[in-house]
């Protein structure tokens, strides 16, 4: 019976002790470090009062380029950043600056059958390389997903929205390349990275 006992009180404590590993590592994921809100502020509209500054949001008081809509929306380019693993991710903000709500078009999800299936998104938009002579697309999941925001339909006048796109970098010799989204004008942007 002994050893039953022994068997059974390690067994238990192995219990326990995974089990605060858990708690504690639970702990460490709820702090402040952690990423885990910033899917939520890409996705959703942001308003004025009580909104935390994000990493976006203090990289720069002056976008990179403000590209104008149809009906009053605005993109303002916050910054492009070039990342080690062959990615640019370009942060705007989609504003409404009209007196009335407005539909986003569904122009800005572009004309791609693969894309255009995965609801609203900004996978018309494209980086264009003249020096290069190459044209960027969003990128795509391996379901067909644009690697952008996606899932919003209106805007309300004066709401704002922080929105990501993902595109394929062009080599580091470049660091200048057109920004371009249907319905919108086109700018040109500074590559960072």
């Amino acid at each position: 019976m002994s050893i039953r006992f022994t068997t059974k009180a390690r067994r238990g404590m192995v219990a326990l002790t995974v089990a605060a590993g858990l708690a504690v590592g639970v702990a460490g994921c709820g702090g402040s470090g952690g990423d885990g809100k910033k899917p939520e502020t890409s996705a959703s509209a942001s308003k004025a009062s009580g909104s935390k500054p994000n990493a976006q949001e203090g990289q720069s008081e002056a976008p990179l380029a403000e590209l104008k809509g149809s009906d009053g929306l605005l993109l303002q380019i916050t910054s492009a950043q070039r990342d080690s693993g062959g990615f640019v991710t370009v942060n705007a903000n989609l504003k409404n600056d009209g007196a009335k709500s407005v539909v986003i078009p569904s122009a800005l999800s572009g004309n791609e059958t693969e894309i255009t299936r995965n609801g609203r998104s900004l996978g018309g938009a494209t980086l264009v390389d003249s020096k290069g002579k190459k044209r960027y697309y969003v990128l795509r999941d391996t379901d067909g997903r644009p690697l952008t925001t996606t899932g919003f339909s209106t805007l309300k006048a004066g709401e704002s929205l922080a929105v990501f796109m993902q595109f394929p970098s062009p080599p580091t010799s470049t660091s200048e390349v057109t920004f371009q989204l249907p319905t919108f004008t086109s700018g040109t942007i500074s590559i960072s990275g």
